[in-house]
């Protein structure tokens, strides 16, 4: 009847009323339900990643902290590398210095050996021409009135007497020496004769030390007759 229909659709209206009460009710908290765990996972998913942004930074700062121990390092085996090269070259230059010092030194054993050979050589040489001088000096001494002495460096004087006719106590003097050659050299002559550097020359050529005297006393002679 239409009592019937009416109370029908009123009991399908409260149907819809309360269906669409309770499916908004169920949306409602299934959206809510839904955006609580988006905001959970949001949020996990964001200190996740601040977590792991965090540790990238530490990384990052570790890898520019090791790059700087690096560069360091790198820097200190530079400067090492370039005092040991240093060090080298001090060394190569000391080598150098003590060869060339040890080569000096050994030129200088060698010239000082010569020179100690000469210096033998001409030692000798002396001797046996002061030999040579004082065999003939008690000839001359004893038959020419000659007289010899030994003055200041090692220089032998000659005074010769029985020259002048008129006065035959008047010296004579004539000063021979040997020079760093070894060769005899005349050093002074009183009264002063022309011919003494020929006279000296040939005593250095034939070494006749007995002509030499006896033409030393010839041309005093021939001189205290002008």
């Amino acid at each position: 009847t239409e009592d019937e229909i009416t109370l029908f659709e009123r009991d399908m209206k409260e149907f819809w009323i309360q269906f669409k009460i309770s499916y908004g009710t169920e949306q409602i908290n299934q959206t809510s339900a839904l955006r609580a765990l988006c905001k959970e996972t949001i949020e996990a998913l964001s200190e996740k990643w601040s977590k792991k942004l965090k540790e990238e930074d530490l990384m990052i700062d570790k890898i520019q902290e090791y790059n700087n121990e690096i560069l360091e390092q790198s820097k200190y085996v530079a400067e090492k590398e370039e005092q040991l090269t240093e060090v080298k070259s001090n060394l190569s230059q000391e080598e150098e210095q003590q060869k060339n010092l040890t080569d000096s030194i050994q030129k200088l054993k060698e010239e000082l050996m010569k020179k100690m050979e000469i210096k033998s050589s001409k030692n000798k040489a002396t001797k046996e021409k002061v030999e040579q001088v004082s065999k003939i000096k008690s000839l001359f001494q004893e038959h020419l009135g000659l007289e010899m002495r030994r003055i200041h460096d090692e220089q032998l004087q000659f005074i010769f007497r029985h020259i002048d006719h008129k006065d035959p106590d008047k010296p004579y003097v004539c000063t021979l020496s040997i020079n760093e050659q070894g060769d005899y050299e005349v050093t002074s002559c009183t009264p002063p004769l022309d011919s003494i550097a020929e006279l000296q020359l040939k005593l250095r050529e034939t070494n006749n030390f007995s002509a030499f005297i006896a033409n030393i006393r010839k041309a005093f002679t021939a001189l205290s007759y002008k």
